[in-house]
């Protein structure tokens, strides 16, 4: 019997859960592999021969070298060990935080700052707007 899952109406929405970890095994031990400086040295040589040495899908290792952080996250990949690859390439968490939403850095930091997103449009589909008195 499968799972009710509510939270797959998130808008724009990824949630990490058994079903994602599963499918993102080997992309986030690839991720992980990055934690250990000679993993990290024979990535940056040549990306694509130390991702075939990863049996993950063709999907994954096109999305890691575009370093497309939203698709790794669909493809099962979880934000803190892709972290590993922003780490790898000197980026700060911040930064790539940044590069998911399509903002600088600083707009970024900027809209954290003053609260974060609103939350208008990115309501749960089946929630109902409060209403104003």
């Amino acid at each position: 019997m499968p799972l009710d899952k509510p939270y797959l109406d998130v808008p724009g929405t990824t949630i990490f859960d058994a079903d994602q970890s599963r499918k993102g095994y080997h992309l986030n031990q690839f991720c992980m592999s990055l934690m250990k400086a000679e993993n990290r040295v024979r990535f940056k040589a040549n990306e694509r021969a130390y991702l075939d040495e990863w049996p993950m899908t063709e999907e994954q290792k096109q999305a890691v070298l575009a370093r497309d952080l939203n698709r790794c996250i669909q493809l099962g990949g979880n934000i803190y060990f892709l972290a590993k690859i922003g780490a790898t390439d000197g980026k700060s968490f911040q930064q790539m935080a940044g590069s998911m939403t399509g903002m600088s850095e600083e707009a970024y930091r900027d809209m954290m700052i003053a609260g974060g997103r609103p939350i208008e449009g990115n309501r749960r589909i089946g929630e109902k707007k409060p209403e104003k008195n």
